[in-house]
């Protein structure tokens, strides 16, 4: 079915705030996120009089865009040398000399969260991305796969290894820091 320019704008509009969550976990950086989340903007207007709005909806077709954009970047960044920022440098100074600054209490919410963040991060980036479509923007299977431009099987299999590899992971640091016992 197709839509007018001024009803697509508007459920385009209303996906912003999903679009950048989602670029934020993909380019982890607040700047890098606006501008994907711009690019896709402007790939989806200039793709809006081919639109159908099918029966996923809008959500499913800007997260592709957005995944396309990614992947395409991604792979001309690979070929360019990386350079770091000071903060940047700072950070891995600091990585380099664990010792030196106040641990967080592994029993506070805090640590949780920053090992529930790591842990997502420990994944391969296909199963960070299944992961977090399905736990915090709650697309479908069908969506997702979509999104991703795989079968549904694939995504199954994804979000069952990512839990499995993030039950293990987490397990691990639970045993280690004494909140279980085996």
């Amino acid at each position: 079915m197709k839509i007018s320019r001024e009803n697509f704008e508007k459920l385009a509009l209303e996906q912003v705030d999903c679009l950048y969550r989602m670029a934020r976990r993909l380019v982890r950086d607040e700047s890098a996120a606006e501008d994907l989340v711009q690019e896709t903007f402007l790939r989806a207007l200039r793709g809006a009089p081919n639109f159908d709005l099918q029966e996923f909806g809008i959500k499913p077709w800007l997260l592709r865009i957005m995944q396309n954009l990614y992947v395409t970047r991604g792979e001309r960044e690979q070929r360019q040398p990386a350079a770091m920022e000071d903060g940047q440098l700072d950070a891995e100074e600091a990585r380099q000399r664990p010792g030196e600054f106040l641990p967080i209490d592994p029993t506070s919410f805090q640590a949780m969260d920053e090992r529930l963040v790591q842990a997502l991060q420990g994944l391969p980036v296909e199963y960070q991305q299944a992961m977090l479509m399905w736990a915090v923007d709650d697309l479908s299977y069908k969506e997702m796969a979509f999104v991703a431009n795989v079968p549904i099987g694939t995504i199954m299999s994804r979000l069952y290894r990512a839990r499995q590899k993030l039950t293990a992971n987490l397990r691990e640091y639970a045993l280690r820091e004494g909140l279980i016992r085996e």
